[in-house]
């Protein structure tokens, strides 16, 4: 009897999910067609243009805009903050500062089958905030900057962008400004090119908790080093709070994670040996890394 009950309740539950996206999908056909959307460079393009001006670049992806409209994900909770630093961020019209979202709301094909199906059913339930909240007549770079590899459907082209991306940080001294178990670069040749490699450390989570904490350690640094950021939202916020005192904050997100796997020739998200990947199990299991070269790069500590 009990699992007669729990059968029937499994398919009242699935029929009403179906029932509720198909209103959703309804909807987004509708609204797809009355709305203009936002105007997004390629990836190329966008990179050619950070290269080019130097400027900073804050992006933001699905869990940013969930964030925005007062939604929490799984390592961020929307504090009105927060919320607020990400709408005005997206609305940013200063030349300094390329906001970049992703290019999705025209076409899907360039996607993997998966990936397609994700921002599908995304958009049918964002569409139009990402509209809302972004600046009309603005261009916008692409987000997919940092995710170059895994979800495109020609991953052949992943060796270019990796190449133009390295570009940013040519013969730079960088700050990586990180996930405290995140550790880009560690084990790879992304940043050999760079001139040097410091490190700020930050949560693996929750980090906007020490927001004002790591804007000061940021705050710290001389003028001239480039600012890499990989701490979720925290990411999107920081450059546009950076501006004003000149510094140069790049927003590159899961660019470690992405070389890692194009590195392997992965074609499924898969867990990478000392460093946390939230798209793989979380990064379970992930310990100290007590290398001598990646102790002597950390110059601050904003965690615990």
């Amino acid at each position: 009897m009990k699992n007669f009950l729990l059968t029937i309740w499994n398919f009242l539950f699935d029929t009403k999910q179906k029932l509720v996206n198909s209103l959703f999908s309804l909807h987004d056909f509708v609204y797809r067609r009355l709305k203009k959307p936002p105007e997004v460079l390629t990836n190329l393009e966008t990179i050619d243009l950070i290269v080019k001006n130097r400027c900073s670049v804050s992006r933001f992806g699905d869990g940013e805009i969930k964030l925005a409209t007062g939604k929490d994900i799984s390592f961020q909770t929307a504090q009105p903050l927060l919320q607020q630093k990400l709408q005005s961020v997206l609305a940013c019209d200063d030349s300094r500062l390329l906001v970049c979202i992703p290019n999705v709301f025209e076409s899907l094909s360039h996607f993997t089958e998966t990936d397609g199906i994700y921002w599908k059913n995304h958009l049918s339930r964002y569409r139009k905030h990402w509209y809302r909240f972004s600046r009309k007549n603005k261009i916008y770079g692409n987000a997919f900057i940092s995710r170059v590899y895994m979800c495109f459907n020609e991953k052949e082209k992943a060796q270019d962008y990796f190449n133009a991306l390295k570009k940013i940080w040519n013969g730079r001294d960088i700050v990586l400004v990180e996930g405290e178990k995140s550790r880009l670069g560690f084990g790879n040749d992304l940043f050999d090119n760079a001139h040097s490699i410091r490190r700020i450390l930050g949560p693996s989570a929750f980090a906007f908790s020490r927001y004002e904490e790591l804007l000061a350690e940021a705050r710290k640094l001389e003028k001239s080093a480039l600012i890499i950021l990989a701490m979720g939202p925290v990411g999107s916020v920081l450059p546009y709070d950076l501006l004003d005192d000149g510094y140069q904050a790049v927003d590159l997100g899961n660019i470690d994670t992405e070389y890692e796997w194009f590195l392997r020739g992965n074609t499924k998200k898969t867990p990478i040996e000392n460093k946390m990947v939230y798209e793989a199990g979380a990064g379970q299991d992930v310990g100290e890394l007590d290398d001598e070269t990646y102790q002597s790069q950390i110059i601050a500590r904003v965690t615990g």
